[in-house]
Parts: structure tokens; sequence; C-alpha cells
């Protein structure tokens, strides 16, 4: 004899078929950006570091378990609110539920496993994102300033020209004239990150990585570029009135065309570092000086201010 399944039963099936074809359908359809969670990245999916894959993995299914509690929990409130609703000839109260131990349970251990388990997640990807090697293939020095980057290649002893300040004008030109920092692909890089003001962050934005920059502290992280191509940088810390124009490129390229621009800057006279005891209000670096004439004006009146002062 044939055991005859539940209707009930075969519908449940017949739903969780149709929902897992309805999920494949949609997923099938996304874009890599939508794939990604919308995580900044190129168009192609391709890594951009050693560590991308595992931030935007960790990203991706955090996200996921978050839409399951949210639609499941919205779904309970609309139904109880449904199910649950007063009619039209109800009197009374509603029969009250007190003490319900199992219920209550639920509630609390529900929740604090979800925390654990995104605490554990988090902390074994960022052990593994903050995690040094002894000897790194290349090091490089990053000095953030108001509002710039001076950027040293420690190994090869040479610097980029002195970071100057430059205007999101949205003309031709703008972003070559940020500052730009050069590395080789699939080699691991460490950063060492100095700050001659205030505190700011130094944030690739394809990288997926930002680290704070403070006063006196070295902070330090390293990275493995995977993939050639250049990439935008800002400062990611509220550091001041221009702020919003503290930019920088990022240029992955060949260990050839590194070798290169390194003899560059070395027939350029570019030798040597740019250290933190630098003047931060140095006009050399600063275009304001240049552009603005509130800068100079300022610096006119201020002089002829002090000269009658003393003429007095």
């Amino acid at each position: 004899m044939i055991p005859q399944v539940p209707q009930r039963a075969r519908r449940g099936r017949r739903a969780a078929a149709a929902g897992l074809a309805l999920a494949t359908l949609v997923l099938a359809g996304c874009t890599q950006a939508q794939q990604r969670g919308f995580m900044p990245g190129p168009a192609d999916g391709q890594e951009v570091t050693n560590q991308t894959e595992r931030i935007t993995d960790l990203w991706v299914h955090s996200w996921a378990v978050l839409v399951i509690v949210g639609l499941i929990i919205w779904g309970l409130t609309f139904w109880c609110a449904i199910a649950y609703r007063r009619r039209k000839h109800d009197t009374g109260f509603p029969v009250q539920l007190r003490y319900h131990v199992p219920l209550e349970l639920m509630f609390t251990l529900v929740p604090v496993v979800m925390v654990l388990t995104f605490f554990y997640f988090t902390q074994r990807d960022t052990a593994e994102v903050e995690m040094h090697v002894a000897e790194p293939d290349y090091t490089v020095n990053v000095v953030a300033k108001q509002w710039s980057w001076d950027i040293n290649y420690v190994d090869d002893d040479v610097h980029e020209p002195a970071g100057v300040q430059s205007f999101a004008t949205g003309e031709p030109g703008a972003a070559e004239s940020l500052p730009t920092l050069y590395l080789p692909v699939d080699k691991s890089v460490e950063f060492r990150l100095d700050s001659r003001d205030v505190i700011h962050s130094f944030w690739v934005v394809d990288f997926l990585y930002k680290k704070d920059i403070f006063p006196g502290h070295t902070n330090t992280f390293q990275v493995t570029p995977t993939r050639e191509g250049t990439y935008i940088g800002k400062c990611a810390e509220l550091c001041g009135e221009y702020h919003s124009d503290m930019l920088f490129n990022v240029v992955v390229v060949s260990q050839e065309e590194f070798d290169e621009h390194m003899e560059e800057l070395r027939s350029q006279g570019n030798d040597g570092q740019l250290g933190v005891d630098l003047n931060r209000n140095d006009k050399e670096w600063s275009m304001r000086e240049k552009q603005d004439d509130a800068g100079p004006r300022y610096s006119e009146e201020k002089a002829t201010a002090g000269t009658e002062g003393e003429n007095e």
C-alpha cells in the first residue's frame, strides 16, 4: 500500500520548490554590482586586492541573513495583525499570554546567537585583513596633511612631488593633477600612515578598506594589489574646510613600469623622504593661495596692519 502524502505537505513542497526556482531566476539575472552587494569595484567583478573577496563575502552574506530575518519578522508582524485583528462583533479583551517561558527564551537566545555569529565571522575576517607578513615586498609611507598627501617609497628612497591640493572644478585635467601613488601588481605592500596636523583617514575606495591616521602615531596595514588599473583614493575623516578636495590616485602597474617610475622620480631629483616635520602651512603646496585672491589679500592686509602698528 502506497502511503498517502497529506495535501498540506504537498502544497508546502510545491511552495518551497517555486520559491527556490524564483530565487534562482532572480539571482541568475543579477549584475556583477548586485552580486557584490553594490560594493565598489570594477564592473567585470574582478578582485582588486587579495582581501576584497573576503570583505565582499562578509558584506553580502551578512545582508543576506539580515534580509531573511527581516522578511520573517515583517511576515509574522503582518500575519499577527491580520489573523488576530479585532473583529466587528468582538467584545472585551482578547486572551492575554503571560510568562510564556519557551517563547521568551527564543526571543532572548535567537538574537544572542545571531550577534555572536556575526561577531565571530567579523573578527575572523578582520584578523585576516589586518594580518602582517614579516617581510613585505615594498613599503610605502603616506603622510597626510591639510589638504593633500605626500607619498614616500621607502625601499627606493624616493618620493612623489609634494602633494598639492586640487579642487574638484569638473574641468579636464583635474584628476591628473592629484597626488598619485604607484604600486606594483601582485606584490605585498606595507603602508605606513602618518599625519602632519589633524586626524585623517586613508581610503582607496575599490580596495574596500580604510585606515585612520593620527598625529604622532604611525598606523600600518598591508595589502597585495591583484589588478592593474587606476583607482580613486580620498580622505575619509572630516579634517577641515577642504576635506572633500583631499583626493589622490592609485595606479597599479606591472613590475617593469613600477621600476621605471622609480627611476623617473630619481632622475627628477625626488630623492629622500618627505617627513612629518615639514611645515603643514607651507605655501608651496597650497593652491588656495594661488587660485583664490582671499589668501594673498589677507596676508597683505595683515602685513600692512602690522607695519602701521610699528609706525605708531
